[in-house]
C-alpha cells in the first residue's frame, strides 16, 4: 500500500520503518549523509556502530557531527 507521499504503509496505514537488513546502497540515493558507508553494510550494522535505534537518529547524529 502506497500513500500519496510514495512511502510504503502497512495494512493499518502506518508508515513502515526501515528494516535493519536494509542495505546502505538502497538508502544512499535518498540520504546523501550515508555516502561514506559501504554499500553492503546493513542499516542494523551501522545503527549498532553508532549506538542509535533508528534511521532518523542516525541521520541526526551524522548531521550534528558534520556541523561541529
Amino acid at each position: 500500500m502506497e500513500g500519496l507521499d510514495g512511502r510504503h504503509r502497512d495494512k493499518n496505514g502506518q508508515i513502515e520503518r526501515k528494516h535493519g537488513n536494509t542495505k546502505m546502497r538502497t538508502l544512499k540515493p535518498e540520504y546523501p549523509e550515508l555516502k561514506n558507508f559501504r554499500n553492503d553494510d546493513t542499516l542494523g550494522q551501522v545503527r549498532a556502530r553508532y549506538g542509535v535505534e533508528s534511521l532518523d537518529a542516525l541521520l541526526e547524529k551524522l548531521r550534528t557531527k558534520r556541523t561541529k
